[in-house]
């Protein structure tokens, strides 16, 4: 065994027992000890199940149209949808396949220590069936595929991915990204006269919107009564950066989430200087 590899070994052994001690009981009695604060201040951002919008609110609905008012309705949906550049289209496809994986995303919060605890995708997905510009059988596969996969711990593995802390980081700068996204598909669709999809798209947006501000306010907490764990939490998944949650997204072996992003790039949805912005500012938290 060489210096280098010894060394190499030494550290990584540290650097796993450091963050161990995340998974202390006196680190899970720090999320217990802010059980009071997070009804007060992380609870009021959920909006109440008869005040929050579903999918039906913003697309066609045969029941209350009748067949030839759903028909016209379809085809209106149909004719504007046909504006849509190719670009934006394809990040409104790899925005709904990342949320329709949300099962994989919801379970590991449930694996922070510490930590127990659709409307956007199946808008999406209506919207993307009613416009008949892509191929619903091809996109159901993704999402399958999707979910058979998982994530991949947001980059991590051993303790940091069963770490809150790290978690926390990890999730309140994924949310943001996913509302820069959603948003910035809404003012590309509208820009290009879709009154059907622009609306969908900002709803989601908002939504996210909501969730990067009960992450974010839950770092800040973190920050806050235990500045030194948290501030090395935040520089761990600095140094690894932080990967979306779709990174494994394939199609059949191929690298779908790699195409995706470079449409996200191409189209303005999501650029190289957001990401970095969004990471090396530290503005997601």
């Amino acid at each position: 065994m060489t210096a280098v590899a010894s060394s190499t070994e030494k550290k990584q052994a540290e650097e796993e027992d450091e963050l161990m001690e995340y998974l202390s009981p006196e680190k899970t009695e720090v999320f217990a000890h802010l059980e009071p604060w997070a009804e007060a201040n992380i609870l009021p951002l959920l909006k109440p199940a008869d005040a929050a919008w579903q999918p039906s609110d913003l697309l066609p609905d045969a029941a209350s149209l009748g067949a030839d008012g759903f028909h016209a309705a379809c085809l209106d949906i149909r004719a504007r949808a046909a504006g849509v550049p190719d670009s934006v289209l394809v990040c409104l496809v790899g925005n709904m396949v990342t949320e329709e994986a949300l099962p994989t995303y919801q379970s590991v919060p449930n694996r922070f220590e510490g930590v127990r605890d659709l409307t956007g995708a199946d808008a999406s997905a209506r919207y993307l069936l009613l416009s008949g510009r892509v191929d619903m059988r091809a996109v159901d596969r993704t999402v399958h595929r999707l979910i058979a996969a998982g994530m991949d711990a947001f980059g991590v593995d051993g303790a940091a991915a069963r770490s809150a802390y790290h978690g926390f980081v990890y999730i309140a700068f994924q949310e943001r990204a996913t509302a820069i996204s959603h948003g910035n598909t809404a003012r590309l669709v509208a820009a290009g006269g879709d009154a059907a999809l622009a609306p969908i798209c900002g709803a989601v947006a908002a939504d996210e919107k909501r969730h990067e501000a009960a992450y974010t306010r839950v770092v800040g907490k973190l920050f806050e009564v235990d500045p030194d764990a948290a501030v090395r939490a935040f520089a761990y998944m600095m140094r690894r950066r932080i990967t979306m949650p779709a990174a494994l997204m394939t199609d059949d072996g191929g690298d779908l989430f790699a195409r995706y992003a470079a449409a996200a790039q191409q189209a303005g949805v999501y650029t190289v200087r957001v990401a970095e912005e969004d990471q090396e500012d530290g503005e997601g938290p």
